[in-house]
């Protein structure tokens, strides 16, 4: 019944995929179009398994790269939400600052951080942990905020301290809006990742995007993006599939 309920809900974008490529296969050839300026879809495919070992290479140092971002973001957004929501008065101050913060364009702040910390790895896992690091502590903060009120009061008529309605209490409400945060941060690292590697480096995904541009490669350029996709919807997916086995009480909203 699952399978079925998954076969119906995924084949309709599969079609629409296969189609569109169809068409872009038949334009570009029917066309004359420079494979230069854009390769059909089969010849992205070629170059793609011509060039496997080198994008590989550079997938897996962006993956490596995402996955440090990404965890030190998730970390530092857990601890600073927690503390914002237990002591009011740090809130009323930083949380005007968070949403400021986002005003500032993530591309915009690679070369202050290169200009701070060099041309390391350090800028570069900076840069991905602050792309993280908004949206799970702004979807956790909405967490302890949409704590039930009844259950709280409760809670405190009972005599329970602060620390026991943090940790069975609220917590536990905050963890499906947290897992939303994740979500987003998961395709977010990506983005992070590439656009880092874009300000300086010598691998990964997004170098490797800047010498196919420079080299007037298209049909490789197709081969990173591609890569790209793929890396965020697999995050994206093994995150959903951890927020169905954490969060079983909540298996309707997770699914």
């Amino acid at each position: 019944m699952k399978q079925h309920r998954w076969f119906k809900a995924g084949w309709p974008p599969i079609v629409v995929v296969i189609l569109l490529l169809l068409l872009w296969q038949l334009a570009v050839t029917w066309g004359g179009t420079a494979s230069w300026l854009l390769p059909s879809p089969l010849k992205i495919w070629k170059d793609g398994t011509t060039d496997m070992p080198r994008v590989w290479m550079h997938t897996f140092a962006t993956l490596r790269l995402m996955l440090i971002g990404f965890s030190v973001g998730v970390t530092g957004g857990i601890i600073v939400a927690s503390c914002l929501h237990r002591v009011p008065a740090l809130k009323a101050g930083f949380y005007p600052l968070l949403i400021l913060s986002q005003n500032v364009p993530t591309i915009a702040l690679g070369p202050l951080l290169i200009i701070l910390f060099g041309f390391g790895i350090l800028p570069k896992i900076l840069l991905i942990s602050l792309v993280c690091f908004f949206p799970v502590t702004m979807s956790t903060l909405d967490g302890f905020m949409q704590t039930d009120r009844s259950m709280y009061n409760y809670m405190q008529m009972i005599g329970a301290s602060k620390q026991q309605i943090f940790y069975k209490l609220e917590l536990p409400h905050a963890l499906p809006f947290l897992f939303t945060g994740l979500k987003i941060s998961a395709t977010y690292s990506v983005m992070g990742a590439v656009i880092a590697e874009w300000l300086g480096g010598g691998v990964g995904l997004g170098y490797y995007m800047i010498l196919q541009k420079s080299a007037f490669r298209a049909d490789r350029e197709f081969v990173a993006i591609l890569m790209i996709v793929t890396l965020s919807l697999l995050f994206f997916w093994l995150i959903a599939g951890l927020e169905k086995l954490v969060i079983r009480w909540n298996a309707k909203r997770s699914s």
